[in-house]
């Protein structure tokens, strides 16, 4: 056995390879992680308990790292306040974190090999922690102000013991930095602690700016893709495959950027909306109560989301007092309404307009400058960077197709989303030949959790027709490219090709005449593909749809 591994607090023991390479080890880890440690691809590692990596220590996943938890053993790996990751996969060498099932239909090792199965909760799943700024009403002592003090403690830990500081998240540094991931595949996660206590595919508490998050695929998951409270973190190239719950999560004072969002909505598992079956697309919290500071204020850039036409539920569901920008993106067969004014939680929330904030009407025709003085920060321009220009609320220079439900488009026309002015596009019929994608092949219609899916079993989501040329561009501020189309794909190349699980598992078509394809990855073709067998070629477009 080769084991680079340096931590005492891990044991190693000869196991079965799985990552490709000849005679690779497999390392249970078995303890918290103390000291900083590195796991290196020569190595297999299976988490076997909630593993935390504790204030102080780094732990390093070296490129083409495999991390593969027993099944239903409920592996997790949790960063804390203070610790940080990186995650160093690359496009030839990702860091897949998955399940021992999972790579059980991996032919001779391969990771551009395996089958989707209709299966989630095999694992845990990557949680991550950090100090800065979070609005959370539920902790004793916590203030409606933004205050150094403030914490929560995350969905889905628990405390070993009573003041276990290692499921805290939040505190006063919105530059806090948690480290980098790049290149990470998480499949089959989401293990459930209780009702309406699950893991999300990866948990984002009060991240600061400084933390780098891109290219990340979170395919089958039991609960949400990604779920975000409060802090400032910014993310790109993002893939939310099947997912049971919510996509894009977020909550108490998420104040960051996010661009290239690609959402497939589905199912993970036969179970209920919410808890195998998707839920809505984009799901925003301004605060865990409305008056609280900070609240929700985002700007998202180039998201393509197709949803399931008859049981999906919302494009983008707006809650709390949550303030987010939604520009040069897709929306396409989205269950009910583009936009759905929720206006609580269910929480104890109480919505838009509570103690003098907002009302829901005038965020969408507030400039994004004019801050809330109900708990204000003493400079809100500190606490409120992630938009630039705008209103506090609105939806920008997108394209919208084949939303069929009879309130589809009720709710955002009420909020002006269609004025002229906002540059929307609504393709009018739902013919194929004019979806603002390259390609769509839905599977047979399928009852799952009491809902009828057509499953996505094909795509190629670069953009069509409108969605080939936006009117205007993100700035170029550092984070956003300044990408002049529409949805998360350029019109030449999808940046998933070549290392996801949506590759792997044959779910990807134009990726051979896309950029930077592996064909030959561990001497196979990619792809061992689900029953019905889909053409790796594309095709012209085509969808079976049920009647609405």
């Amino acid at each position: 056995m080769r084991s680079s591994l340096k931590s005492a607090a891990l044991t190693a023991i000869v196991g079965i390879g799985m990552t490709g390479a000849a005679e690779a080890g497999e390392v249970l880890v078995t303890s918290d992680i103390a000291v900083s440690t590195v796991w290196t691809a020569d190595n297999t590692y299976n988490l076997q308990d909630q593993i935390y990596v504790l204030p102080g220590a780094t732990l390093t996943i070296q490129a083409g790292t495999l991390v593969a938890s027993t099944t239903d053993l409920g592996g997790s790996l949790a960063v804390t306040r203070g610790a940080q990751i990186f995650v160093r996969g690359t496009k030839t060498n990702p860091v897949i974190m998955t399940s021992t099932a999972d790579v059980a239909t991996w032919v001779d090792g391969c990771p551009q090999t395996g089958t989707w199965r209709e299966e989630a909760n095999e694992w845990g799943n990557l949680t991550i922690m950090g100090r800065g700024y979070i609005s959370e009403d539920a902790t004793p002592g916590n203030l409606e102000t933004p205050d150094t003090a403030n914490v929560g403690a995350m969905e889905g830990l628990t405390e070993a013991f009573p003041g276990d500081s290692r499921v805290l998240y939040g505190g006063g540094d919105d530059d806090d930095d948690s480290g980098s991931i790049r290149y990470l595949s998480m499949r089959y996660g989401g293990k459930v602690i209780g009702l309406g206590n699950e893991l999300n595919g990866l948990s984002l508490g009060g991240i600061g700016r400084e933390t780098d998050i891109h290219h990340i695929e979170i395919m089958n998951n039991v609960d949400d893709g990604i779920e975000i409270w409060g802090g400032t973190v910014n993310l790109k190239y993002i893939s939310i495959w099947n997912i049971g719950d919510d996509s894009f999560d977020v909550d108490q004072g998420w104040r960051g950027k996010a661009q290239f969002i690609f959402i497939v909505q589905g199912h993970s598992l036969d179970a209920s909306q919410g808890s195998g079956v998707g839920d809505n697309c984009f799901e925003t919290d301004g605060a865990e109560n409305s008056h609280y500071q900070p609240v929700t204020t985002a700007t998202i850039y180039n998201a393509t989301v197709i949803g399931q036409p008859a049981a999906g539920d919302h494009g983008t569901a707006w809650r709390d007092n949550a303030r987010v920008q939604y520009r040069n993106c897709i929306f396409m067969d989205v269950g009910e309404q583009v936009v759905k004014f929720d206006n609580i939680d269910g929480d104890g929330g109480s919505g838009y307009g509570h103690m003098g904030t907002l009302s829901w009407a005038d965020t969408w025709t507030t400039p994004f400058s004019t801050h809330s003085t109900v708990n204000a920060p003493s400079v809100p321009a500190d606490f409120y960077k992630a938009q630039s220009s705008g209103n506090l609320a609105e939806i920008k220079d997108s394209v919208f197709f084949r939303n069929l439900f009879g309130s589809g488009y009720t709710e955002a026309t009420a909020r002006g989303v269609f004025d002229i002015a906002n540059d929307n596009v609504v393709i009018p019929g739902f013919d194929p030949a004019d979806a603002p994608i390259k390609h769509l092949t839905r599977g047979p219609l399928v009852t799952k959790g009491g809902k009828s899916l057509l499953p996505v079993v094909l795509i190629d989501p670069r953009p069509a027709h409108e969605a080939r040329l936006s009117v205007a561009k993100a700035p170029a501020d550092g984070f956003f490219s300044p990408s002049k189309f529409r949805g998360a794909f350029s019109p030449r190349s999808n940046w998933l090709c070549g290392w996801s699980a949506a590759d792997a598992f044959g779910f990807l078509t134009g990726c051979e005449s896309s950029t930077g394809h592996l064909d030959e990855s561990c001497g196979l073709q990619p792809g061992i593909l689900i029953s019905p067998t889909p053409p790796k070629k594309p095709r012209a477009p085509h969808i079976e749809l049920i009647s609405l």
